[in-house]
């Protein structure tokens, strides 16, 4: 097989730390999986962790422009990894196929997904990327408005209330003009 992503390289079988089959790229490095095989080899190595504590020099390559699968010539979906990145891998659905650019293996272990390889490319990891993704942007804005300290004491305020049995009744206080008034 020709690389999908430098289009120079063949497609070697390897196995990624000599764990599970890949196809690794002999010019630029990156790696063909089959989710098969890893979903197999992590069935049968249950307890089996990935060191994290791995030293990250190199920046991972991210291919920007959409990748043809090398198998089935359709064109891959990017997916996100985790929100705290906006770092994408490309899959194929009709193979079930990953590529990874150089480094993106040793990012998933740095960001703690090595072992969960097979769960960012569902519906339901992707969703949950979205929501964090979501809540931090508007954690953002609120820490931009309000400034840190000030976003600080009133989520520490809100998170008060909340546990409060009369919130509704304290809301309406702290949102009255002058709560001791029986005008509007």
């Amino acid at each position: 097989m020709n690389c999908t992503s430098c289009g120079k390289g063949l497609l070697k079988p390897s196995f990624i730390e000599g764990q599970f089959r890949s196809h690794t790229c002999t010019h630029c490095n990156g790696h063909w999986i089959l989710i098969e095989d890893f979903a197999a080899w992590k069935e049968r190595n249950p307890n089996f962790a990935f060191a994290d504590n791995i030293s990250f020099e190199a920046d991972a390559t991210d291919t920007k422009k959409a990748l043809i699968c090398p198998v089935s010539g359709v064109i891959m979906r990017k997916f996100r990894i985790s929100s705290s990145t906006d770092h994408r891998i490309d899959y194929s659905a009709p193979v079930g196929g990953i590529w990874l650019d150089a480094g993106e293996w040793e990012l998933l272990k740095e960001e703690g997904l090595a072992g969960t390889l097979n769960a960012v490319v569902t519906q339901q990891w992707q969703n949950q990327i979205r929501e964090q993704s979501t809540k931090q942007n508007f954690s953002d804005i609120y820490a931009d408005k309000f400034g840190a300290d000030t976003y600080t004491k009133v989520k520490e305020l809100r998170t008060w209330l909340n546990s409060q049995p009369q919130k509704a009744d304290l809301r309406a206080y702290l949102m009255a003009e002058d709560p001791y008034s029986a005008e509007k």
